[in-house]
């Protein structure tokens, strides 16, 4: 942390006479309420932020996020002692034999196990096959992403198959799924692949190719957003650790997707039943573990997301068995450069992917001249540390979907392209979608890029301390309804070319905080709010430069 942070206590920003030097701006696109900080200004505190220190897990516009990430934003990970060395199992660093199922071997001897590491030794392993983490407990480790490197020679395709989409058309889901590096529980990992191969395209998510691989555990009583606690009617199935499912549907009036898009008039004049691929998403599925149980009272590691309310069915159910306690560390892996695929027709030269997992992680990573970088598929509690793609230039650098909740990236860069990008292809960013919500991305350089928010209503994420060349253009298929729901909030953005399409969003996103960036411009992609009359978004200290305090909002929201 900074000097300049590490000074913002919650007393003193509770308690001290700071000035705020912008206007709190309400209602739809807003005018700038400009300052600019002084060399010796030690930083400017928005009220919006003094409101949100008031009432931290309800506030209007600011998500709550201080509990994102493997194990509620843990700075450490778990050191797990060495159960196998790849070598041991026959991989060799020559950069010529096939180590892919040494590798595998040495893992699934780690999950045999019960966990443990795996490690990889300085040096270019090459790879014809991918990577697979479907045991918990496991950390696959190199020794350093400047010293290890998996070098992979084939794509997803090559591997698997043809990868269709379950929205029909000729797109390639690798295109969104799938990892040369995937962290994935084994039966679920079999079942997708199985169903892949035979071209029933699936569902990706906690609950199966169906969504129907799931029993109901208990009903839940009416709770307000915030709570850390439910009222169950039946409690005896919930002990403390388990992991349970929180479970809405939406009604016949889509009154759960107006819930998330903040209420009111305006989400309830929206035309929600053409938007199919949206409504294929709910309902929403939330993972959370068990923290206490008293009587009927159960007590939750992280406070509920939304309103419980009995219209949308409220339950804690099963789910698939999942990944939990893994990672990768330490190493890069390289697919061989080929160029960059037409948009949605992605062969799937991807990079790590974390899938079905909770709290698990990945550290001191880099991916390059990868199709799709790193991927939250249905993943929630998950950390990316000191991440980085490099490279030929990707369609999705981070991607984030298919209800991926409370995951944490930190310390990630997006690398300049070395290579002109083809035509007819796409850059998208640090993308979000599919009712993902409460998601972080943190301290980031972003070379080029955007804030892909890719429709389907992704609500009550986080983008905070980060820098960016914004060169990159947002995507998603109408049918997959707006492209944000409430409490979206940007927070100490530094935009480098000062455009403004999808950093400045106070006339796009309902509810929702643009907080310490720059000026910025239109260009050519220029969006109309999906949502009418008064957004009720809050604009504060646009048009300054890095003197918002607290600068990080995540770490500000973690030490509160």
């Amino acid at each position: 942390m900074s000097e300049d942070y590490v000074s913002i206590t919650r007393r003193g920003l509770l308690g001290s006479a700071v000035a705020v030097a912008a206007a709190m701006v309400t209602g739809g696109p807003a005018t700038a309420a400009t300052a600019v900080a002084r060399p010796h200004d030690p930083g400017q505190v928005p009220t919006i932020w003094r409101e949100f220190t008031r009432t931290p897990f309800i506030h209007p516009q600011i998500p709550y996020v201080g509990r994102a990430g493997h194990r509620g934003g843990s700075a450490r990970f778990p050191r797990r002692p060495v159960v196998a060395d790849v070598r041991a199992y026959g991989a060799v660093a020559d950069g010529t034999t096939d180590c892919a199922p040494a590798i595998n071997r040495a893992i699934a001897a780690a999950g045999r196990a019960g966990g443990g590491t795996v490690l990889i030794p300085p040096g270019t392993f090459r790879i014809d096959g991918l990577i697979r983490i479907g045991h918990s407990n496991v950390v696959l480790r190199g020794a350093g992403s400047d010293r290890t490197k998996l070098y992979a020679t084939r794509n997803l395709t090559e591997l698997i198959g043809v990868y269709g989409s379950r929205y029909g058309g000729d797109k390639s889901s690798w295109s969104w799924a799938g990892g040369l590096i995937w962290l994935a529980p084994t039966a679920r990992w079999d079942s997708l692949v199985a169903a892949i191969k035979d071209k029933a395209w699936p569902f990706e998510g906690w609950t199966g190719n169906k969504r129907d691989e799931w029993e109901p555990l208990t009903t839940v009583a009416p709770a307000t957003r915030g709570s850390w606690s439910v009222t169950v009617a039946d409690p005896r199935p919930l002990k403390p650790g388990r992991l349970v499912l929180l479970r809405l549907a939406d009604d016949a009036d889509h009154t759960l997707l107006e819930h998330m898009s903040g209420g009111g008039p305006g989400p309830e004049a929206y035309y929600w039943d053409d938007k199919t691929k949206l409504t294929s998403y709910v309902p929403y599925e939330w993972p959370v573990r068990i923290a206490r149980v008293r009587g009927r009272k159960v007590t939750l590691e992280r406070p509920l997301p939304l309103d419980v309310r009995p219209e949308w069915d409220p339950r804690l159910t099963t789910h698939v068995e999942p990944l939990t306690g893994s990672g990768v560390e330490g190493l890069t892996l390289e697919a061989v450069e080929t160029p960059q695929s037409p948009h949605l027709l992605d062969k799937g030269y991807n990079g790590v992917v974390l899938q079905c997992a909770y709290d698990c992680w990945v550290d001191d990573v880099t991916v390059r001249h990868v199709d799709n970088g790193f991927g939250f598929v249905a993943a929630s509690a998950c950390t990316l540390r000191r991440t980085r793609v490099a490279g030929r230039g990707s369609h999705h650098p981070y991607f984030c979907r298919e209800g991926s909740h409370d995951n944490l990236v930190e310390d990630f860069t997006i690398e300049q392209r070395t290579v002109p990008a083809p035509p007819n292809t796409q850059l998208h960013g640090i993308n979000v979608e599919g009712l993902s919500s409460y998601n972080v991305w943190s301290r980031g350089d972003l070379r080029m890029g955007t804030f892909d928010s890719h429709r389907g209503l992704p609500f009550a994420n986080v983008r905070t301390d980060i820098t960016v060349d914004n060169n990159g253009r947002h995507g998603g298929d109408a049918s997959a309804g707006p492209l944000f729901g409430a409490r979206f909030t940007h927070w100490n953005i530094r935009v480098t070319n000062g455009r403004a399409g999808l950093m400045k969003i106070d006339g796009l996103a309902p509810y929702s905080a643009t907080v310490g960036v720059n000026e910025v411009t239109e260009f050519d992609q220029i969006d109309v709010p999906d949502f009418t009359g008064d957004l009720h978004s809050r604009l504060e200290l646009y048009g300054t430069t890095d003197v918002v305090r607290p600068r990080n909002l995540y770490e500000a929201q973690r030490d509160l």
